[in-house]
């Protein structure tokens, strides 16, 4: 089998390229890596079980058409200017996508092993060749809770989330560390001597924030160090961010669920937010459930549901250890914890979660997916 690689040196693809070669699985194919902007060049990067090979270009449908595996990591432009393209030529071959184009599809099926593996059978079964990683709080969502979900327990839940610089890609992320090295030394010889009061060494970082130039705030248009952006993606012009549409679209569909269907779907809120940190997306969850039942038999479900999940105790000195970014960074884990019964009733639950949205976020599902195929 033949399996083609596209966008393999961006954050997503170097992570699950990485992944790969943790799990030994390009022993299993024949690897053929695609590029965008430098075809005809050595592939650079030493892979056990790859053989020495010529970067072939990402846009020449012919020779993408003689895999029968495209696994694409490039982004939503790439895939609408491609897929259909190879489509129309005849190709039958499977296609592997952690963009966002294909999602709501009718012939693309949604992947998340550990929480749909049966559906994504099926769909193989019934001849389906399109298949997508979901939206990375969604997974990182249903890795966590998707238990409650799968045992019919949830009314609806609200997330607030709290998304990582990388989220945006590796230029957010040197955004981000620029705009700190700037801020930092904007103040740092009064860090030294003291000389100042910290009221007036908050108004230089104010006024460093506020002087940054277009080009230093290009990603993001306003400052994220030392602040927050409560708007993730497109304006949908109904009040939400197309990031938080994603969210009750995407779960429905993983769910098995028509999200259009307001008398069987499951209502999912996302209010997301775009924090300054490296890595990892954290969400705080409100979950209305249907019944009245114990945190122990919660706690129960989340922690059977898969060995991914850390359930982390309601403690201070748990959470602040456990449930945080630094924690889960550069790893499968799934952290869960802060889980409690609200003030609104006994059958609400307060949670809080976090994973490394980079791994189950985005490249894990793509491929566990590939591996269902070789």
């Amino acid at each position: 089998m033949k399996v083609g690689f596209v966008g393999w040196r961006g954050m997503v693809g170097s992570v699950l390229l990485d992944r790969m070669v943790q799990e030994e699985d390009f022993k299993n194919f024949e690897a053929k890596f695609f590029s965008t902007s430098e075809p005809g060049q050595l592939f650079n990067r030493k892979i056990k079980f790859v053989r020495d090979t010529i970067l072939l270009d990402a846009f020449d449908v012919e020779c993408l058409s003689e895999c029968d595996v495209i696994l694409t990591c490039q982004g939503s432009s790439y895939t609408s200017a491609i897929h259909p393209k190879l489509r129309k030529s005849g190709w039958n071959g499977f296609w592997i996508d952690a963009a966002k184009t294909l999602r709501m599809d009718d012939d693309s099926t949604l992947v998340l092993d550990p929480v749909n593996h049966l559906a994504i059978e099926m769909a193989l079964n019934n001849g389906v060749k399109n298949f997508v990683g979901s939206n990375c709080t969604v997974s990182c969502l249903l890795m966590a809770i998707g238990a409650l979900f799968k045992e019919g327990l949830i009314d609806w839940v609200s997330s607030s989330t709290y998304q990582a610089a990388s989220g945006g890609g590796a230029g957010h992320i040197q955004e981000l560390l620029k705009q700190m090295g700037a801020i930092h030394q904007s103040v740092e010889s009064d860090l030294k001597t003291l000389t100042n009061t910290i009221l007036e060494i908050d108004k230089k970082v104010l006024d460093q924030q506020n002087k940054f130039s277009d080009d230093e705030i290009s990603c993001f248009q306003v400052p994220l160090a030392g602040n927050l952006i409560p708007w993730i993606d497109h304006d949908m012009e109904n009040g939400i961010s197309l990031e938080e549409w994603k969210g009750h679209a995407e779960i429905n569909k993983i769910l098995g669920k028509n999200h259009l269907d307001k008398l069987n779907s499951i209502p999912v809120d996302f209010s997301c937010v775009r924090v300054g940190t490296m890595r990892c997306h954290s969400q705080s969850l409100i979950i209305k459930l249907n019944k009245d039942i114990s945190l122990n038999e919660v706690e129960g479900l989340i922690q059977s549901a898969n060995k991914w999940v850390n359930l982390v105790a309601n403690t201070r000195e748990e959470t602040i250890h456990n449930l945080t970014p630094m924690s889960v960074a550069g790893t499968l884990t799934i952290g869960v914890g802060r889980i409690r019964k609200l003030s609104f009733g006994s059958d609400y639950l307060g949670a809080f979660t976090i994973g490394d949205q980079l791994l189950w976020g985005a490249a894990e599902p793509l491929r566990r997916a590939l591996k269902y195929l070789i």
